[in-house]
């Protein structure tokens, strides 16, 4: 079993390993990197997304964009969205299902992690992190 030990410094591959190891033992990668879903657990009949944050916040960013998309490919496979946010405060699994999102326009980088600092508008929600289940 893998311990975390530092989940500041967290990335998304330790994520996965650490939740494969201790939480979804069937947990396979998404096919395509750039899908909208990091992992599936077929045991589970769960999408799952991945983010890694460095900072704990009392609620964690999630973007429209991917939400919307995440909620139409699981309804089309009666699958569960998850969205799994790893803080250095813990680990938090949010089923998209049983949240009322409430969107903003607000001014981001376009990418990031892919480098360059061109801001736009994008619909965010906020999700507290009192509505997650806490893995870790």
């Amino acid at each position: 079993m893998t311990k975390l030990t530092n989940l500041r410094y967290l990335q998304e591959k330790d994520l996965f390993i650490y939740l494969r190891e201790n939480k979804f033992t069937d947990l396979v990668e998404s096919r395509n990197k750039m899908s909208i879903w990091d992992c599936y657990s077929p045991k589970e009949k769960s999408r799952i997304e991945l983010k890694c944050r460095r900072v704990h916040y009392q609620t964690l960013l999630i973007e429209k964009k991917k939400y919307d998309s995440m909620i139409e490919k699981c309804k089309k496979y009666s699958d569960i969205p998850l969205y799994i946010n790893s803080t250095p405060k813990g680990i938090y699994c949010f089923n998209l299902l049983l949240l009322d999102v409430k969107w903003e326009g607000k001014m981001l980088p376009q990418n990031t992690d892919f480098g360059g600092s061109k801001k736009i508008i994008k619909e965010v929600g906020f999700l507290n992190i009192s509505d997650a289940y806490k893995i870790l």
